[in-house]
C-alpha cells in the first residue's frame, strides 16, 4: 500500500485560519500525519478480503458436511436401536 502525502503545514495554516492557537494546530497536524501514516500495513487488501471470503466459505461447506455426516449416524443409530426392540 502506497503512503499518502500529509501537509502539515497546509492543514497547520487551515486550522489558524479557523482560529485554532499555533502550536494545538501543529500539535494536531502532527497527529493526524502519524494516524494518517500508521498502521498500513495492518489493512487488509480487496486480495485478503477475497482469500478470507474463500476461507469462510470452504468452512462453511465443511460445516454443512459434518452436520449432514452427523445427523445420517444419529438416523442410522436409531434405526439399529428400534431393530433391536422385541
Amino acid at each position: 500500500m502506497t503512503d499518502t502525502a500529509f501537509d502539515t503545514l497546509a492543514t497547520t495554516r487551515d486550522l489558524e485560519a479557523a482560529g485554532v492557537e499555533r502550536t494545538q494546530a501543529e500539535a494536531i497536524a502532527d497527529a493526524v500525519r502519524k494516524a494518517a501514516g500508521a498502521g498500513h500495513e495492518e489493512l487488509a487488501t480487496k486480495t485478503d478480503i477475497a482469500s478470507l471470503e474463500t476461507k469462510i466459505a470452504n468452512l462453511r461447506a465443511d460445516i454443512y458436511r459434518a452436520l449432514w455426516m452427523q445427523g445420517g449416524i444419529i438416523i442410522g443409530a436409531v434405526v439399529a436401536l428400534v431393530k433391536l426392540l422385541p
